[in-house]
């Protein structure tokens, strides 16, 4: 057998993609297992959406390649979402760059600015995407500390303490994932200072800040951003396009210039359809956002009480797609959410699976029906 490359001893396969293989086999074996765990949408998109995508099969470009930087009308149309929702104003043909999702981008970005031992500045609790990309390229992950006692934002006296100087990137995530916690303008301004010391490449991911969010905010709102920021944004969870695979990176032309050179090389643009139906998404109005979140604040409040009977504690200023749930004292989170599967046949996410700052915590998801939710209450 031809040896695999010393690079994948340093990963394994993502999480989610084994858990699911065993709660899909459970039920091939007739447990009737609930899924918690996973943060995929399972509402429908705007109709108008829909409607864009199936219209767009009709259309003589609908099976050409496509613009590796995709349509002027959808870069513009990103633009006008970020000005419209943020207030930020960026360039549509150098300060933006549609993504087939924000998952790309991680690998995009890390691939265009880290060399093998350079170190990047990994969250704990996180996405573990994030750590595992960074290894995929040869650079060193050194997690920083979250912890509920500073509502998960970054201790910066703590990491000023740290050697830095063989950091490149530095992966935040606000609203954060799997916590929920919102960052301050005042927070943003610190942690633009700490890049701008350290000269380090601060890149938020963003995919979360409308959910059961009323302001949304983005890292390049606040002054200075744009010398040593980016943002990643996708489509998936507010407007339920998860599978679609559309997100967008927007910062500095320099910035955007160095990802499009890795993205050139890996792909060959986005399906024609899917960017005429993501520029319809991005014309919603406030009511869609309002409606979206109305569903989401019912399954919140069931997921609560699902907490409740795990005996679980949980902070209702948190935002997001999920619930971060503190476990009862001197449990562990995999002990836990393995017990509730087996006992149960209700899978939710261990914390450890974010970082070991996890430990001690569980992850609910609102990707499911009312009536999903309150089978799962019963169980319990």
């Amino acid at each position: 057998m031809i040896e695999v490359a010393n690079r994948l001893e340093t990963v394994s396969e993502y999480y989610f993609s084994k858990k699911l293989q065993e709660v899909a086999l459970l039920k091939a074996n007739g447990k009737p297992v609930i899924n918690l765990g996973v943060g995929s949408p399972d509402l429908n998109p705007p109709q108008k959406v829909i409607n864009a995508l199936t219209a767009s099969f009709n259309h003589p470009q609908a099976s050409q390649y496509q613009s590796y930087k995709g349509l002027p009308e959808l870069r513009e149309a990103m633009v006008s979402f970020y000005r419209n929702q943020y207030n930020v104003y960026v360039s549509p043909t150098t300060e933006v760059l549609p993504l087939m999702g924000s998952k790309e981008g991680i690998m995009h970005i890390s691939m265009a600015f880290l060399n093998p031992g350079d170190a990047v500045l990994i969250p704990n609790p996180g996405y573990p995407t994030y750590a595992s990309v960074a290894k995929l390229c040869g650079a060193n992950p050194i997690y920083y500390d979250l912890h509920e006692t500073s509502n998960w934002l970054v201790n910066f006296e703590a990491l000023e303490r740290q050697d830095l100087s063989k950091v490149k990137i530095m992966w935040v995530n606000y609203p954060h994932m799997p916590t929920g916690a919102n960052a301050t303008e005042a927070f943003f301004l610190e942690l633009i200072a700490f890049a701008k010391r350290h000269n380090i490449l601060i890149v938020n991911d963003n995919p979360y800040s409308f959910i059961l969010n009323d302001t949304p905010k983005s890292i390049l709102q606040t002054p200075g951003a744009k010398a040593v920021c980016l943002e990643l944004n996708s489509l998936s969870k507010t407007f339920n396009m998860a599978g679609w695979r559309v997100g967008m990176v927007l910062g500095q032309a320099h910035y955007i210039n160095a990802i499009l050179r890795v993205k050139t090389n890996m792909d060959s643009g986005m399906l024609f359809g899917i960017q005429q139906a993501a520029i319809q998404a991005m014309s919603c109005s406030r009511l869609w956002y309002a409606s979206l979140n109305q569903v989401y604040k019912q399954r919140q409040a069931l997921i609560w009480n699902l907490a409740n009977a795990l005996n679980c504690t949980y902070n209702k200023q948190a935002t997001g797609l999920f619930v971060w749930a503190k476990l009862p004292p001197y449990i562990k989170a995999e002990e836990f959410t393995e017990l509730l599967l087996k006992d149960s046949h209700i899978f939710i996410a261990p914390g450890t699976v974010f970082g070991t700052n996890g430990e001690g915590y569980a992850r609910f998801s609102l990707c499911a029906p009312t009536e999903v939710i309150e089978e799962a209450i019963a169980r319990v």
